[in-house]
């Protein structure tokens, strides 16, 4: 089951505002992993704690995924096609970076945080590593977020037609194996 917080402002007619929407999750659970490891040090979690790990964990590993599928496979690729902007390709191969590098650092944190819930704490190296990866990520998805969310999503909306967009909602709805209301 997908993890999800709040209401969500974009459906798949609006694949762009829902990539966007997106972005507000991943600021949301990054936030949550960061703070964790910031209060409990390492140490024993407690219930809220625990519960907000695993939470955080699980939507990076099963959902975050598919918003990196959804930009990779059904924006970029059109995108390209449209683009003759030596500096907009530029962008877009950056960003495609930006994902291998979150995904590295989703891995480690995902690992170690795994290890956290199984075994009760973790030895101050691998606290360590994992603050080091979650100062990463932020930093990271704080310039990408800003760079998708202020350039390329509006980039996208003047000049990819309305076909296309219809054709990358409907490629996000079934990565997510959810059926549209005109398909009902």
């Amino acid at each position: 089951m997908p993890v999800q917080i709040g209401v969500r402002e974009s459906d798949f007619s609006n694949p762009l505002g829902l990539l966007s929407d997106c972005h507000r999750r991943i600021e949301k659970f990054l936030g949550v992993l960061i703070q964790v490891c910031a209060e409990a040090a390492g140490s024993a979690l407690n219930e809220g704690q625990r519960a907000a790990l695993e939470k955080a964990l699980t939507y990076f590993r099963e959902s975050a995924p598919k918003h990196t599928a959804d930009e990779e496979e059904s924006l970029f690729p059109r995108l390209r096609e449209d683009l003759t902007a030596g500096s907009a390709l530029e962008s877009l191969k950056e960003l495609e970076h930006d994902h291998q590098a979150a995904a590295r650092d989703h891995e480690l944190v995902d690992s170690l945080g795994s290890e956290w819930l199984s075994f009760g704490s973790l030895a101050p190296q691998q606290r360590s590593t994992m603050q080091g990866a979650l100062q990463r990520l932020s930093e990271l998805y704080r310039r990408h977020i800003a760079i998708e969310d202020g350039e390329l999503f509006p980039l996208a909306a003047r000049v990819l037609n309305a076909d296309q967009l219809r054709a990358i909602g409907g490629e996000m709805a079934e990565r997510r194996q959810v059926m549209r209301d005109s398909e009902r």
